[in-house]
């Protein structure tokens, strides 16, 4: 075992679609969660030192992400499609393929980019006037606001390029990209905010600026393993030349997948409005809260992002069963390290919320969140992995079918019901019982096959 988690770190070329598949659940596997706990400590870490400016601050940043959450939709829908069409290349031993799929995926990421984060930066403001009528709040964060939508970009390609490489199933080197960028904002955060050193005292906006110098440096870190030599996955420039073919393809598979986030994300969006009309000790509560649930959702991921790999890869090399068996070990995994985390939620859930705040009331609110939204876990933890394992099969229809249903039609007017009878506990019940749905259904619909029979 020692020597796997070795291999792991630093860089595993096996061949997933042959042997132990539990061995390569755990190749895979242990970068991604790694990676994806990389991702999550940008969060707590913005949250950990904006927390010590007031409750204002830290409501700025939790309105400010959650309208981010819609970049991080797209970027996951984008980098879904993206994972589909280079795990299946690399599956059918098309090395060529899948760098000519890479190559158009950024270059839609990048137009996509534009899209969103010129706009979101010069009506940062307004929009965050759109999340709180609260005027301290907009006057604290709205500088923070507008560089998040400016760093758009970086967003974006850190998560659309990771995805290309867990598809080449090159997980380590996502793993030092995260690595790399979050000791960047690491060092950064403290420094910009609070004035430390020569660095001049920015505030909430310094965390902003410390994400986004971060993030880029970590995006020119994968630009530069992309055309490296030595990598299963080597781009060249003739690669970015448009092949308007391939990426109405690719950008086909990918629009249902962004809407499947997006529609998670609005979700999110509006849950964060309903919790705003209790006043902002309400909404920094949950904001710690929801931070401190990604810290353990995100690495989680990293189960549900070997299954697309496993499931990309298998279907490309004409393994649909070993693909089916990848994704409910996966799933099962999944289960026993999200039980374990509900067990730490449910009993120290007011020590966790303390760690970020002493106000009395954020943490009462905080440590309700922790503690509802993780009696869903183990249900939960095979829904994550089941839509990954959809999307890594390039069906990206039927998680946003489930998705629309469940959050929009189900979630969205259950917790605006719970909330004006429990307050803010009622939007929490209604986490708990959409993503329990969620699961579900995704069980449900994965054993009709259908995924199998998927053409990319």
């Amino acid at each position: 075992m020692i020597e796997t988690i070795r291999e792991a770190l630093r860089g595993s070329h096996q061949n997933f679609t042959e042997g132990s598949l539990k061995r390569a659940i755990a190749l895979l596997a242990i970068p991604m969660v790694i990676e994806l706990s990389m991702e999550s400590l940008f969060v707590i870490v913005n949250v950990f030192w904006v927390a010590s400016l007031g409750a204002g601050a830290v409501a700025a940043v939790g309105l400010t992400e959650a309208m981010l959450t819609i970049v991080f939709g797209v970027a996951m829908g984008l980098g879904s499609a993206a994972t589909a069409f280079v795990s299946r290349r690399i599956g059918e031993k098309d090395p060529a393929g899948a760098s000519a799929a890479a190559g158009q995926a950024i270059l839609i990421g990048l137009a996509l980019s534009a899209l969103i984060g010129i706009p979101g930066a010069v009506l940062g403001r307004s929009l965050l006037a759109l999340m709180t009528p609260d005027p301290g709040i907009i006057e604290t964060g709205h500088r923070f606001t507008t560089i998040m939508f400016g760093s758009t970009f970086s967003v974006l390609l850190i998560f659309l390029i990771n995805a290309i490489f867990r598809g080449a199933g090159d997980a380590a080197i996502a793993m030092r990209v995260l690595a790399l960028a979050n000791f960047v904002n690491l060092v950064l955060d403290p420094c910009l905010i609070f004035g430390w050193g020569p660095f001049p005292a920015f505030g909430v906006t310094g965390s902003a600026i410390a994400t986004t110098v971060g993030r880029s440096v970590g995006v020119l870190y994968q630009l530069y393993c992309l055309f490296r030599r030595g990598e299963r996955l080597r781009l060249r420039f003739r690669h970015f030349a448009p092949r308007w073919s391939l990426m109405w393809q690719i950008f086909r598979v990918s629009v249902p997948g962004m809407v499947q986030y997006l529609i998670g994300t609005a979700s999110w969006l509006l849950l964060s409005r309903i919790v705003a009309q209790f006043g902002s000790i309400a909404t920094a509560g949950y904001t710690i809260a929801i931070r401190i649930i990604i810290v353990t959702i995100l690495p989680s991921w990293g189960l549900g992002a070997a299954a697309a790999t496993l499931m990309g890869q298998n279907l490309g090399a004409g393994k649909p069963d070993r693909s089916e068996r990848a994704t409910w070990l996966c799933g099962f995994y999944n289960m026993i390290f999200l039980g374990l985390v509900s067990l730490v939620f449910i009993f120290l859930a007011g020590p966790l919320i303390r760690i970020f705040t002493a106000d009395a009331g954020v943490v009462a609110v905080g440590q309700n969140a922790l503690r509802l939204i993780s009696y869903g876990y183990l249900l939960y933890a095979y829904g994550m992995v089941l839509v990954q394992a959809f999307n890594g099969a390039g069906d990206t229809v039927t998680p946003t079918i489930i998705n629309v249903f469940c959050y929009w039609i189900f979630q969205i007017p259950l917790a605006g019901w719970l909330a004006g009878r429990m307050g803010p506990d009622g939007v929490f019940w209604a986490v708990t019982l959409t993503e329990s749905l969620i699961a579900i259904c995704g069980i449900l619909a994965f054993r009709t096959g259908r995924w199998r029979r998927v053409r990319l």
